[in-house]
């Protein structure tokens, strides 16, 4: 029996490319940048011009890397991605982790989610490291898809990533070694 669906008192806000509003937090863009400067993971959740996404790269990788050590993990960055911009990094063996957000986003829960991030590849890869990176790309984005839809926070417990990052896997591997063509069909073929 289909029961009828209850009636939501739910409002939609709706807001147009451009605007901004106090009540919608964003995150813009998300970066690993090894120390050498090269860009190991680019997400921008706002447009930007590809053409842009190097000139963005290395003016974030000049002012990190200018930073002593020591000092604050959070920079304004007005300069570089527009106003009320704001930047925190976490700089871990040969990379940068940065999130770059908006104004209404906290900053220190922005530092917990760079934390999240990183425990969550930490556990991933056993110790995370640039070479896994490089070489396991579809499980980095797996997890920041996880963490963070169209810029916006939807999970920040590391075992609720692994748990849906596991759930992936075992179904990409699952749908690998199941046939959608019949065995009868795949043999008449391989004659």
């Amino acid at each position: 029996m289909l029961v009828p669906p209850r009636p939501c008192n739910c409002k939609a806000v709706l807001i147009s490319p451009g605007s901004s509003s106090s009540s919608a937090t964003m995150i813009q863009a998300v970066m690993v940048i090894s120390t050498l400067g090269k860009p190991r993971l680019l997400k921008f959740y706002n447009f930007q011009d590809p053409e842009k996404h190097q000139e963005l790269v290395r003016s974030v990788f000049q002012l990190l890397s200018a930073r002593p050590e020591g000092v604050s993990n959070f920079v304004q960055t007005d300069a570089i991605f527009g106003p009320g911009t704001k930047l925190v990094y976490k700089h871990l063996a040969t990379l940068y982790f940065v999130f770059v957000f908006d104004s209404s986003e906290n900053e220190l829960a922005m530092l917990d989610l760079v934390q999240v991030f990183v425990e969550t590849l930490n556990r991933c890869f056993k110790n995370v490291c640039e070479l896994d990176i490089v070489f396991n790309f579809n499980k980095l984005h797996t997890v920041l898809d996880e963490m963070i839809l169209g810029g916006q926070v939807i999970e920040t417990s590391s075992e609720e990533i692994m748990r849906s990052v596991e759930e992936i896997a075992r179904l990409e591997k699952q749908s690998n070694t199941t046939s959608l063509i019949p065995k009868s069909i795949s043999e008449r073929f391989s004659r």
